[in-house]
C-alpha cells in the first residue's frame, strides 16, 4: 500500500513550472537557454507599489491579519469591481488569497463532491483541471481549436453541461492563448447559462488589462447581471502590476460562497503576506497609467513574434486578443525528422527537441489540453525574442 494519498495520483506537476525549472538549471551549467515558458512580466514592479510595502513594514504592519485579508485590500477590490465594471461589492463578498491560483483552489475545495463535473475549455491554463482533480471534482474539457481562435462556441458549452455540472471556468484573456472573447461571444456564452441555473461561473480575469488592437474587456457578471448570484469573478496584481512573487490574489462573489472560501483558507495558510497586501492595495487604489505604458512593449512583441512564427514553413500562429503568450499550430512539422533521427510525433517531442537543439524553452500544447502546438510567452525583451525565432526557424528548417 501507497504511504502518498491516491487522490495525489490523479495529478501532476505544473509542466510550465517544470520547463521553467529545467531552463534555469541548463543555464547554470553555462548553456545559452532563452526561456519563452514563464509566464511572468519582465518589468519591475511600480515604484509607488515598493515604496509602500517598505512603509508597511516601517510601521510595523508586520503581524498576522484577517484570514482572507485586510479590509483595506477588500475595499479597494470592491472600488476597482465598480470601477472598471460597474459590479457592486462589500468586502464581506470579497476574499484575498495567496496569488490567484489560491482564490481558486479555494473555491474548488469549498464547493466540489465526488462525480461533480467543471467545464474548462482547451487550451487551458495548465492547473485548472488538476485542482478540480485534487478537489475531488471531474474536469470536462471542451477542445476550443484554431478554427474557432481558441474560442469555445455556445453549442460547445450547450452539448457539455450534464445535471453534473457545477462550475464553468472561464478564461479570457486566456493563458495560454491569448484569446480575448468580445461582448457579443461573451453574451452568447452567458445566454447558454442563463439556461441552466445549476451551473455556476469561475471566471478568472487576471489578464483583463493586457489586452491590444483597442479590445474592449468584459466579465460575465458585467455583461449578464443576473449571472451575479451564481459567479465568482476572480482576479490578483500578478500580471498588469507585475507583482508575480507578491503573491496576491482576490476573488468577489456571493457572500456564503466566500464565507465557504475563507473557512478553506482559516485551516489551511490563513493570512496572505501582511506586506504584499499593503502593496496591493496601492497597486488597485494608485496610478494605473504604466499599465497602457507596458501594453505598447507587449503589443509591438506579440507582433514580432506572431509575424517571426508565421514566417516558419510548418507553424501558424494566430494573433491573439490579450494577455502576453501566443499558442502556434505546428501540424505541418508532426511526422518530420531531426537531423539527429528524432522523429517529431507530438508536440512535447517537438519542445524537447527545440531545447535540446537550439536552447529555446518553450512548453508543449498537450500541456494545456490542446495540440499539437506550443506556448510562447513573449514577456521578455525583444532582443531575447528575436534569437528565439530565429532559432526556432533554425530547428524547423532543419527537419526533413
Amino acid at each position: 500500500m501507497s504511504f502518498l494519498s491516491a487522490t495525489l495520483s490523479r495529478v501532476k506537476p505544473s509542466p510550465s513550472i517544470a520547463i521553467s525549472t529545467l531552463a534555469a538549471e541548463l543555464k547554470a551549467q553555462g548553456r545559452d537557454v532563452i526561456g519563452l515558458s514563464a509566464g511572468e512580466p519582465d518589468f519591475d514592479t511600480p515604484q509607488n507599489i515598493k515604496d509602500a510595502a517598505v512603509a508597511a513594514i516601517a510601521a510595523g504592519k508586520t503581524k498576522y491579519t484577517a484570514p482572507d485579508g485586510i479590509i483595506e485590500l477588500k475595499e479597494a477590490v470592491c472600488a476597482k469591481m465598480q470601477r472598471d465594471h460597474g459590479l457592486t461589492y462589500t468586502p464581506k463578498q470579497v476574499t484575498v488569497g495567496t496569488g490567484g491560483k489560491q482564490t481558486l483552489y479555494n473555491a474548488l475545495m469549498a464547493t466540489l463532491n465526488p462525480g461533480d463535473e467543471v467545464i474548462i475549455p482547451a487550451p487551458y491554463w495548465v492547473s485548472y483541471p488538476d485542482m478540480v482533480l485534487l478537489a475531488g471534482g471531474t474536469p470536462v474539457a471542451v477542445e476550443a481549436t484554431l478554427e474557432n481562435n481558441f474560442k469555445l462556441t455556445p453549442a460547445q458549452l450547450e452539448a457539455a453541461i450534464t445535471p453534473k455540472t457545477k462550475w464553468f471556468i472561464f478564461n479570457s484573456p486566456s493563458n495560454p492563448s491569448g484569446a480575448g472573447y468580445s461582448r457579443s461571444e461573451l453574451k452568447a456564452l452567458t445566454d447558454v447559462l442563463m439556461r441552466h441555473p445549476h451551473v455556476w461561473v469561475m471566471t478568472d480575469d487576471m489578464y483583463e488589462h493586457l489586452v491590444f488592437d483597442g479590445f474592449e474587456f468584459c466579465t460575465p457578471a458585467e455583461v449578464e447581471p443576473a449571472l451575479y448570484e451564481r459567479t465568482l469573478t476572480c482576479n490578483g496584481v500578478s500580471k498588469a502590476y507585475a507583482m508575480t512573487g507578491w503573491r496576491i490574489g482576490y476573488a468577489a462573489g456571493p457572500e456564503h460562497l466566500i464565507a465557504a472560501m475563507r473557512k478553506v483558507q482559516s485551516q489551511s495558510t490563513s493570512n496572505p503576506c501582511s506586506i504584499s497586501q499593503w502593496a496591493a492595495v496601492e497597486a488597485l487604489n494608485g496610478p494605473q497609467d504604466f499599465i497602457a505604458e507596458n501594453n505598447v512593449a507587449f503589443e509591438r512583441r506579440r507582433d514580432l513574434v506572431v509575424a517571426a512564427l508565421n514566417d516558419i514553413d510548418g507553424i501558424t500562429c494566430p494573433t491573439p486578443e490579450g494577455a502576453f503568450y501566443v499558442y502556434p499550430s505546428i501540424s505541418g512539422l508532426i511526422g518530420k525528422t531531426t537531423p539527429s533521427g528524432t522523429v517529431i510525433s507530438d508536440d512535447e517531442v517537438f519542445a524537447t527537441a527545440l531545447l535540446e537543439d537550439q536552447d529555446v524553452a518553450v512548453v508543449f500544447g498537450a500541456a494545456f489540453g490542446l495540440s499539437p502546438n506550443f506556448r510562447v510567452s513573449y514577456a521578455t525583451s525583444d532582443e531575447a525574442l528575436v534569437e528565439a525565432c530565429r532559432r526556432i526557424k533554425t530547428f524547423c528548417d532543419s527537419l526533413s
